[in-house]
């Protein structure tokens, strides 16, 4: 409901003065969950005034619900993503509006329950291959599984999504690092620094781009070469063909290919990362883990009947999306005026809503930086607002690969378990880097050893 007749009486939300700017600004820079932190200081609603722009940050279920679900018409995406557009074009993450709609409704079919389910296949090859590397690796020197994880979300889109193998584009991976990292610069430079600058970070970004735009022209050949099928290009061409100007349809299928990739496995190869860290520093975890893969799967390929029955499994994956959300902040921005928890938000303004600080919020979850599977016990009743855990995002923008995304990482995360355990190097502390996902900064080195060696 629109908030303008009780404007007058709406209070503005608490938070640093703006001669706090400049330091607030280093964090946005350096330390984005510390500046999420905040909400530790001043509460569920805060006002961070930053140079030109004024972010509303609020840090409560009922807040979120509000801004993405209720009144999601209100708010269309905010700092971040906006800017980020120059970077990844007009794809699912950053379009709005009809072009929004249109897009959800072309890509929805290809994430449809049933069609998934026909991937399990795919999928427990992909996790078989990973752990085949992984085992080759037993006794050697550490191995970064954050990239091993990245490689692998590659692998199974390409086959799921695309009908295609991306491993045979060796530079896809750090193609799209470069386009990750100059989306980041353009929300920390809101957009003003021109892309013809010839900064270092820019060029590599062009040239990814480029490169990215090389890999969509040979899907698309590929494609239509052997006849359109059930997958994102065949739809994607059908898509584009309305185009009168074919460039534009050439940068759409672009933009929306580099989008859903980029998305697609960055998001679980971080899920996959903070997981196995996880369970590395908690020995009884990583013992129930395995008990159960042995119990569910045997020494067989698990199948999407299987998932049921991988309980703890889900159970420890959901935790480290609690602690670790993938997408760790759903940036908006009010189209009109309104009214969130009391505080008056003025139309224009930038909002805030950040799972990886409602995931801590202290009074919804106990002990909340604790690493606690039995949180998401299906048996036991949660006792705790439905916007308090959103990992996948809510509302109209709930993410549509989720059910894609948790059966890859089940598998994954069981196969492993079953056969191996990945042990932290010591002396190294993961830090969670907080770019388009929550990644693990500058990797994640592990050493492999056989299962039968876990020591408790």
């Amino acid at each position: 409901m629109s908030a303008r007749r009780a404007v007058p009486n709406l209070r503005v939300p608490p938070g640093p003065p703006r001669s706090a700017g400049p330091a607030l600004y280093r964090m946005l820079v350096r330390d984005r969950l510390g500046l999420m932190s905040l909400a530790a200081t001043y509460g569920d609603a805060v006002r961070l005034s930053i140079g030109p722009k004024t972010l509303y940050f609020f840090n409560h279920p009922e807040h979120a619900k509000h801004v993405l679900a209720d009144n999601s018409a209100n708010y269309h995406k905010g700092i971040g993503l906006v800017q980020a557009r120059r970077a990844i074009g007009d794809g699912l993450l950053t379009s709005e509006g009809e072009l929004w709609r249109k897009q959800r409704r072309m890509i929805q079919p290809v994430f449809q329950n049933k069609r998934i389910a026909r991937q399990d296949t795919v999928i427990a090859e992909e996790a078989a291959k990973l752990v085949d590397r992984l085992r080759a690796r037993v006794g050697a020197a550490p191995v970064d599984v954050a990239r091993e994880m990245t490689g692998l979300s590659l692998g199974v889109l390409g086959r799921t999504l695309l009908d295609a193998d991306l491993g045979a584009f060796g530079s896809i991976g750090h193609s799209f690092e470069a386009v990750q990292d100059q989306a980041m610069f353009e929300m920390v430079t809101l957009g003003m620094v021109p892309m013809w600058v010839p900064l270092r970070r820019q060029l590599r970004f062009r040239r990814a781009r480029g490169y990215l735009q090389h890999v969509v022209d040979h899907l698309m050949a590929d494609r239509l070469r052997r006849g359109e099928g059930d997958d994102v290009v065949s739809r994607l061409i059908a898509s584009t063909r309305q185009e009168a100007d074919p460039g534009v349809g050439r940068r759409r299928m672009r933009d929306e290919l580099v989008t859903l990739l980029l998305a697609g496995h960055e998001t679980t190869a971080s899920t996959l990362s903070w997981t196995f860290h996880l369970v590395d520093r908690h020995p009884e975890v990583r013992e129930r883990l395995h008990a159960e893969a042995v119990e569910v799967l045997g020494d067989r390929l698990p199948a999407y009947e299987d998932l049921p029955r991988l309980r703890y499994t889900a159970m420890v994956i959901e935790e480290a999306m609690r602690l670790y959300p993938p997408v760790w902040m759903l940036p908006r921005r009010a189209l009109r005026d309104d009214e969130v928890g009391g505080y008056h938000v003025p139309a224009g303004s930038d909002v805030l809503i950040s799972p990886y600080t409602l995931h801590r919020h202290p009074v919804f979850w106990d002990d909340p930086d604790r690493f606690a599977p039995e949180r998401f016990d299906p048996d036991a009743p949660a006792g705790r607002p439905r916007y308090a855990y959103i990992p996948f995002g809510a509302g109209p923008r709930f993410c549509v690969g989720s059910h894609l995304g948790m059966m890859e990482a089940a598998f994954v995360t069981a196969m492993v378990a079953r056969d191996l355990r990945l042990a932290g190097v010591p002396g190294h502390v993961p830090v969670p880097e907080a770019m388009l996902s929550l990644r693990v900064r500058g990797g994640l080195p592990m050493t492999v050893h056989a299962a039968r060696s876990v020591v408790v």
